[in-house]
């Protein structure tokens, strides 16, 4: 479900207006975040570290507003729930897109986040379905940690699609670290509202 936005008495009219007429309205922010607690929990789980940070993330996107707002033709939308779109790898070097709902239950979606790696990795090409608005696009660098990363995007075809990038966790001292990369449209989303994500992620990733 979705709900349009009254433009006219949005109390962020005047920052769409502006930003939505930017070759590139995305901006990146890139960081560190700090999971010694909950990555012990979920390896004495044994749980998919993927899908672990994978499906915390969604929790915090869906937290904050903004990140399920989509601009359709001109207009602004907030989605009731957003889910994902992440980048899954293949054996022969390739990868597709694949599409995961957000399920309550951690172990629900692990069982259905497996069942949908496997459907991938049995397809060639990119595209595995239909492209849809209410998902937020992820990807994982699992080979290596990074301090900054940007994504291709073709300007101008309205795009408004929050994209997350997790690097390879790392240990300083006695404390390990998820690199986080978030593009988001600056017409919806400001500083202030990822750092709300992140405060939220975070606090996920370690209850």
């Amino acid at each position: 479900m979705k709900t349009k936005i009254e433009l006219d008495t949005w109390n962020r009219k005047e920052h769409f207006e502006f930003f939505k007429k930017f070759s590139e309205p995305f901006y990146h922010l890139n960081m560190n975040i700090e999971c010694t607690i909950g990555l012990k929990s979920a390896k004495a789980r044994k749980d998919s570290i993927f899908a672990w940070y994978l499906f915390n993330a969604m929790k915090a996107a869906n937290m904050v507003k903004e990140f399920r707002y989509r601009i359709e033709e001109e207009e602004v939308f907030e989605y009731d729930l957003v889910h994902a779109s992440p980048t899954i790898s293949r054996e022969d070097g390739t990868f597709g897109f694949a599409q995961i709902n957000l399920i309550e239950d951690f172990g629900l979606f692990q069982s259905e986040l497996e069942k949908e790696i496997e459907r991938i990795r049995g397809l060639n090409g990119l595209f595995s379905a239909s492209e849809r608005p209410d998902v937020i696009h992820y990807s994982a660098l699992p080979w290596f940690s990074f301090t900054g990363l940007s994504h291709p995007r073709n300007f101008g075809d309205g795009d408004s699609i929050p994209k997350i990038s997790f690097g390879k966790i790392f240990e300083q001292g006695n404390k390990s670290y998820l690199p986080l990369s978030v593009q988001v449209h600056h017409g919806l989303v400001d500083g202030y509202h990822v750092s709300l994500f992140v405060e939220a992620f975070s606090h996920s990733l370690n209850e």
